[in-house]
């Protein structure tokens, strides 16, 4: 990975980006500017409470504001086409994600395909989604995926039980406001898989065969700040500054998943949410330890110094750096509750085969990954996280 430097890259961001407590307020005034007339806001039923001054704010700007709250947990292709018959049936000149990244990728497709014929199969993949016509603004409520700063929007395929993602630079959205106080309300459990997935996000960028130098800074500031302060947004949820640490972590995390994308963690956690409805954060927990010790050997200088931006001493090798790095990661998620043992949510071994099976069809992820993975291989890592 020495000749990084010399590539070129894209770092494609939102026009309008807010960061900090409060700035959400901020959203009204930025569709009206673009004169926007008629908005659908998506959310979710347990969040929509927390989007009543903003619908607020809009209304008083004279814009009509139609609400869908029936978002679900690890969206599939036919979730998004029945949320997508009733924004046709509205109309909109502008479309508001308000929510976690289920959400908000459930808001980028309707903003980019509600004024289409085509049927979103036709757009899994890298560029092949045309031009959005629609105006976006994504105000993400957890602080995980980054999806309000990232081109990618992810469904689950029903018939194959895979995730698959639309990957275009009209997925990002026109504004994004990450507001930290939205997140104050989030559950300690979520917080924690969330907050990791975040991790995971910045931990892939900067061991990935594609890293670069631009990307570089934001993957290890994010796993610097997550890493110091997850615990804290864990254990105290309306502690504003571990919250807003944890919110620029997760940012920094969408940035880097954007431009450089993920590895062999995602790649093995996406057959654990498909097929056991396992959330997409908390796969990723899962099966951490295993790839990361895998991937060991094939970039230890880059480990080490994932472990020292999560606080690890410089100890005598990169390797053992790097093995220090690995034990901190899973102190991390024992203390905030990840149980990481696959057979505790009743996932049985008989089941590795076909993981390990759907896990290598990832291949957009796992060319990405620092070692290359082999079906033998897979089926190995996911045996080891039965043994955690």
């Amino acid at each position: 990975m020495a000749a990084y430097a010399s590539r070129s890259i894209t770092l494609s961001q939102p026009p309008l980006l807010s960061f900090g407590p409060g700035c959400a307020a901020g959203c009204p005034d930025e569709l009206t500017k673009h004169g926007l007339r008629r908005v659908l806001l998506l959310t979710t039923a347990s969040v929509a409470p927390l989007a009543k001054p903003l619908v607020e704010g809009l209304v008083a700007h004279g814009i009509v504001v139609t609400t869908i709250t029936e978002v679900p947990a690890e969206p599939g292709i036919k979730d998004f086409e029945r949320i997508l018959l009733e924004a046709r049936k509205f109309i909109p000149d502008g479309v508001v994600g308000f929510g976690d990244g289920n959400v908000l990728d459930i808001a980028k497709l309707v903003a980019a395909l509600h004024d289409r014929a085509e049927p979103v199969q036709n757009f899994f993949g890298v560029g092949l989604l045309p031009k959005r016509r629609t105006f976006l603004v994504c105000l993400p409520t957890t602080a995980g995926t980054g999806s309000e700063v990232s081109p990618n929007a992810f469904l689950l395929d029903e018939t194959e039980l895979l995730k698959k993602s639309v990957n275009s630079p009209w997925l990002v959205p026109d504004a994004a406001f990450v507001d930290p106080l939205f997140t104050l309300s989030v559950p300690p459990a979520i917080t924690a898989a969330t907050g990791l997935d975040a991790l995971v996000h910045c931990i892939e960028a900067y061991a990935n065969r594609f890293a670069h130098p631009m990307v570089d800074v934001y993957a290890l500031e994010g796993i610097r700040l997550i890493s110091s302060n997850l615990l804290q947004a864990v254990n105290n949820g309306i502690d504003v500054p571990a919250r807003t640490a944890v919110a620029l972590g997760s940012l920094y995390g969408g940035m880097c998943h954007g431009a450089v994308n993920t590895g062999a963690v995602h790649a093995l956690a996406y057959p654990l949410a498909s097929e056991f409805q396992i959330a997409q954060e908390l796969s990723n927990a899962l099966i951490l330890s295993p790839v990361l010790r895998f991937n060991l050997s094939a970039a230890p200088e880059r480990y080490a110094q994932i472990a020292r931006a999560l606080g690890v001493k410089r100890l005598e090798s990169d390797l053992a750096t790097a093995e220090a790095g690995i034990a901190k990661l899973e102190e991390l998620c024992d203390a905030c509750g990840i149980r990481r043992n696959l057979a505790t949510y009743d996932i049985p071994e008989s089941a590795i085969p076909r993981l390990a099976a759907a896990a290598m069809k990832a291949t957009r992820l796992l060319k990405n990954n620092p070692r290359d993975v082999t079906l033998v291989d897979a089926e190995t890592l996911y045996s080891q996280a039965f043994l955690a």
